[in-house]
Formats: structure tokens, C-alpha cells, sequence
């Protein structure tokens, strides 16, 4: 239990993390694709071969059974939890004065 908890706020710090990104853009970027010259040397000529299937009769149906069926009981508990407390990129900007 403890490690669901664990897991679910590391990936919420994650998550929040990069939601809270400010992001400005410093450089323009470039891509230049190369060039390819593609010369044709033979005619083609393509069989595919043919196939005669029989697929299975599948029928689903259901009946009753008597089973052991597991229960679940809950109690209430305290515990301590993860907190999270995020401050975004703009925020922190403003803070530091660069905006």
C-alpha cells in the first residue's frame, strides 16, 4: 500500500512538473532533407498466392456454479501521505524578476 502511494506521487511530481514548464524559445531551428535520385532497372510483376480458410464454430454460452468468492473489508486509518506543492516556471520568473 505504501508503495502505491509512493509511486502514484512520484509520478504526479512528474506529471505536474512538466506542466508547469515555461518554456521560451532562444533559437530558430533548421532541417534540411537530403536529396535521392532512384532509378528504375527491372519491370515487376507480383502473384500473391490464394487461400481457402474454414474457420471453427465458436459458441459462448454460460451456466451457474458455486464458488468461493474472496470479501474485502476496509477500516479507516491514519497515515501520513506525500504532499505536493509546485511552483510553475512563470511564477518563479516573476519571482526572480526576469519577466
Amino acid at each position: 500500500m505504501h508503495k502505491t502511494i509512493l509511486a502514484t506521487a512520484i509520478i504526479s511530481i512528474g506529471a505536474l512538473g512538466l506542466a508547469g514548464c515555461d518554456v521560451k524559445k532562444t533559437q530558430s531551428g533548421d532541417v534540411t532533407a537530403p536529396k535521392y535520385e532512384v532509378t528504375k532497372t527491372q519491370e515487376g510483376n507480383v502473384t500473391v498466392p490464394k487461400y481457402d480458410v474454414t474457420t471453427p464454430d465458436v459458441k459462448v454460452g454460460s451456466t451457474e456454479a458455486t464458488v468461493k468468492v474472496p470479501t474485502v473489508k476496509t477500516e479507516e486509518k491514519q497515515v501520513t501521505v506525500p504532499t505536493v506543492d509546485v511552483t510553475t516556471g512563470k511564477e518563479k520568473a516573476a519571482a526572480e524578476g526576469k519577466r
